[in-house]
């Protein structure tokens, strides 16, 4: 009989006063890839990915606080910024002793990783990129146009504007969007994510968040830094017809890492969905190319 692919177990896990709930799949011993993911999903958009990177390495993919199934508790009055969330996963990988690791990161999982990556350097060994921004060259308008002016102004009529971001037929179209087979992607992606963002009070954590990532823009230049003298290697693999974030994103990462492979798929934000295939014999490809685990 052949062998299967490994099968992903799920746990949870209290660090930094919150529970979180996080997949995981691959022999302990293994080297790690840590996949971050992005707005307004969960570890849940690797649900197809994680047992093919399994066959290979320990796959571990947490769901950020405000996210999937990761609980905060009220009383911990968790202020929901890019800071925080790193905070929290730099204590979630300590928490289960992982000292050096690949990180794949997809949107809100891009500045959460990169800013892990300048608080340890020593701990990255590579880099995956999907769709998640280090250059002001790929954010795309008009869809940061109202985030941009909350960003600029504070006020709370700009930041309840906002909420046109956060209905279900935004969520379906970060999904299908720019996607040549839409019909292949199952609903329930889009689904689950929004049950989970009509959660009471999550609206506010999404609003809190789209309102904070401004503060990763002034970052960009150390992450820029931290590409050219870490010497870190970067995949970026990136949806080409995503309108969130643009392939013109994808390729300045050319201007600072050394190491780059670039790959832009027929395909919008999500562009995992349908792809996993693909993306996990370039992330194999990628890690053996530049010997990523055997220093």
């Amino acid at each position: 009989m052949a062998s299967l692919a490994p099968v992903a177990t799920v746990a949870t896990i209290e660090v930094d006063g919150v529970k979180v709930f996080y997949r995981e799949a691959g022999l302990k011993d293994a080297p790690v890839v840590l996949l971050l993911h992005g707005f307004p999903s969960s570890s849940h958009q690797f649900r197809n990915l994680i047992p093919l990177l399994a066959t290979r390495y320990r796959v571990v993919a947490p769901d950020l606080p405000g996210y999937g199934f990761t609980e905060v508790p009220a009383e911990r009055n968790y202020k929901y910024t890019f800071e925080n969330l790193t905070k929290t996963v730099a204590e979630f990988v300590d928490a289960l002793a992982i000292k050096r690791f690949a990180i794949y990161v997809f949107d809100y999982g891009a500045p959460t990783g990169l800013r892990l990556a300048l608080q340890r350097p020593e701990s990255i060994a590579a880099i995956i990129t999907q769709n998640g921004n280090a250059y002001v060259e790929g954010f795309g308008h008009p869809f940061w146009d109202p985030i941009e002016k909350v960003w600029a102004t504070g006020a709370q009529e700009d930041r309840e504007a906002l909420l046109s971001l956060l209905t279900v037929d935004v969520t379906k179209f970060q999904y299908v969007g720019g996607s040549p087979h839409p019909e292949r992607i199952p609903p329930e992606t889009w689904i689950l994510d929004q049950a989970l963002m009509d959660r009471p009070g999550n609206k506010d954590i999404q609003l809190d968040l789209l309102s904070d990532y401004g503060s990763n823009v002034p970052l960009y230049p150390k992450f820029q830094e931290y590409f050219r003298t870490s010497n870190v290697p970067v995949l970026a693999a990136w949806g080409k017809n995503d309108v969130i974030f643009i392939a013109p994103g994808a390729e300045a990462f050319a201007r600072d890492v050394k190491k780059l492979e670039l790959k832009l798929v027929d395909a919008g934000h999500f562009a995992i969905e349908t792809n996993e295939v693909q993306y996990a014999q370039w992330i194999f490809d990628f890690f053996d190319k530049y010997s990523v685990f055997e220093s």
